[in-house]
C-alpha cells in the first residue's frame, strides 16, 4: 500500500527525523485558514498523487508569495499529471501540499527497504539525490552504496549508520541528525510493517541544516490488519478501481495494458503465463492469482472483474489443479459466463484434480470454450482467437 508524501511527512516527524513544516489542503479556500502555520515567506506547492516524476509534469512549483499560491492551488488542483509512472490515462490532483521553502545546498538519495535476496534490511545511499535512482544505477552504479544489515531489535549500530552515510561527507551535527534520521528509518520499517521508505532527496540547506525535502513510504499489503492507523491513509482515488474491487473478493489483481485476460491459480504459474502470452506476440491485460482454494463465487468475481476490462479481447483460464478443483473453476467460469453474456474468445487449460469433470461442466455448457491441452496450446489458441 502506498501513502501520500504528507503522510509519509507526518510518519518521519513522529519518529523524530528532520522534515521541513507543511500542510495539506484540499481545495484553495483552506490557504488563508493553514498558511500562519507556516514560517517562511516562500512555499513550494506539490501534486500530491502516488507517482514519481510530478516535477516534470508541473506537479511542483516554487511560490513568491500568498497570492500567486491561491492562482497556482486552483490551476493544480483538479488538473490530470502525466508522469512515466502514471501511465497513459494520468492522474488527477485532489490534494495539494504546501511547505516552507528551502534553500538547497546540495542534493542526497536515501532508501531504506526489506531485501528479501538477503533477508536482511537494505540502505541505498547516494550524492546523486533528485534524479532517477534507476538511471544512476544504470549509468553510474559507483556512485550508489548499499548496504545490508542484520534485523535486529536495537537497529543499526554506529559502524553500521557511518557507512550508511559516509558517501554524503557530512560535518559533525550534520551525522548526528543523520544517525537520527537512519534509526528512524529502520524503526518506522519494523513498528509499521513499512517495505519501503525512500527520501529523494535528501538536502542540505545553505543554513548546513538536513531536511528530508520528499518522501516516499510503501507498506506490506499482508500486514495492514494489524496497522489500522496505516490503512486509515489508504487513498482510494489513487488506485485502480478493478483493483479495489479484487481486494474486496481477497484476488490478487494487477491491471495492465494488454488485451488478453488472465485467470491463474498461483502467482508462479500466473507469471509463466503472462510470458507465453507475450511469447506469442500479445500483451496480458492483468495478472490474476485466484488462489489455492478458491470458491465458486471468487472465481465468479475473477471473471467479472477481467470483463470489466474494455481492453480485453480475449481470456485465457489456466488452472492446475491442486488444493483447488477444476470443476469447481469450471462451474464459477460457467455462472459468471452467462449471467454476463460473454461475448470474448474464451480458452480454458485445466490440469490436475477433478480435470475431467471440469471439463466436463465447460462442455455441457453450451458456451463458445475452446479447451487446450496444455499452455503452450492454450496460449497459441488464444491469440489466434482474437485476431
Amino acid at each position: 500500500m502506498n501513502i501520500h508524501e504528507h503522510q509519509a511527512k507526518e510518519i518521519l516527524k513522529e519518529f523524530g527525523a528532520p522534515v521541513s513544516n507543511g500542510i495539506v489542503i484540499y481545495n484553495s479556500e483552506e490557504i488563508n485558514k493553514k498558511i500562519t502555520k507556516l514560517k517562511s515567506k516562500e512555499f513550494v506547492l506539490k501534486a500530491q498523487i502516488h507517482a514519481g516524476g510530478r516535477g516534470k509534469a508541473g506537479g511542483v512549483k516554487l511560490i513568491k508569495n500568498i497570492e500567486n499560491l491561491k492562482k497556482e492551488a486552483e490551476q493544480m488542483l483538479g488538473k490530470v499529471l502525466f508522469t512515466h509512472q502514471t501511465g497513459p490515462e494520468g492522474k488527477k490532483v485532489k490534494r495539494l501540499y504546501i511547505e516552507e521553502a528551502s534553500d538547497i545546498s546540495k542534493e542526497f538519495y536515501l532508501s531504506c527497504l526489506i531485501d528479501r535476496a538477503s533477508s536482511k534490511i537494505a540502505f541505498i545511499s547516494s550524492v546523486e539525490g533528485g534524479m532517477d535512482i534507476e538511471k544512476v544505477a544504470s549509468k553510474t552504479p559507483e556512485k550508489i552504496l548499499t548496504n545490508k544489515i542484520d534485523l535486529k531489535i536495537d537497529g543499526p549500530n554506529e559502524t553500521e549508520i557511518q557507512r550508511i552515510i559516509s558517501v554524503f561527507n557530512l560535518n559533525t551535527d550534520q551525522k548526528k541528525t543523520a544517525s537520527k534520521l537512519i534509526k528512524a528509518l529502520y524503526e518506522i520499517l519494523i513498528k509499521k510493517d513499512a517495505s519501503l521508505i525512500e527520501i529523494n532527496p535528501l538536502i542540505i540547506t545553505k543554513t548546513h541544516k538536513l531536511i528530508c525535502l520528499d518522501a516516499k513510504m510503501n507498506f506490506d499489503d499482508n500486514a495492514i490488519f494489524r496497522r489500522p492507523e496505516i490503512l486509515k491513509l489508504r487513498d482510494l482515488n489513487e488506485e485502480e478501481p478493478a483493483e479495489i474491487e479484487a481486494s474486496k473478493h481477497d484476488l490478487a489483481y494487477i491491471k495492465l495494458n494488454g488485451s488478453i485476460g488472465c485467470m491463474v491459480n498461483g502467482a508462479g504459474l500466473a507469471m509463466a503465463t503472462m510470458d507465453i502470452i507475450k511469447l506469442y506476440g500479445k500483451e496480458p491485460a492483468n495478472f490474476l492469482d485466484v488462489g489455492g482454494g478458491a470458491t465458486k463465487e471468487k472465481v465468479a468475481a475473477a471473471f467479472k472483474l477481467i470483463l470489466s476490462d474494455e481492453n480485453v479481447k480475449g481470456i485465457l483460464i489456466n488452472i492446475f489443479g491442486g488444493i483447488m478443483r477444476c470443476d469447481v473453476l469450471a462451474q464459477g467460469v460457467v455462472d459468471a459466463a452467462k449471467e454476463i453474456n460473454l461475448s470474448v474468445p474464451l480458452v480454458v487449460r485445466l490440469a490436475g484434480t477433478n480435470f475431467k469433470e471440469g471439463k466436463k461442466i465447460l462442455d455441457e455448457s453450451n458456451l463458445k470454450i475452446l479447451s487446450a491441452s496444455d499452455l503452450n496450446d492454450a496460449a497459441k489458441k488464444i491469440v489466434e482467437a482474437i485476431k
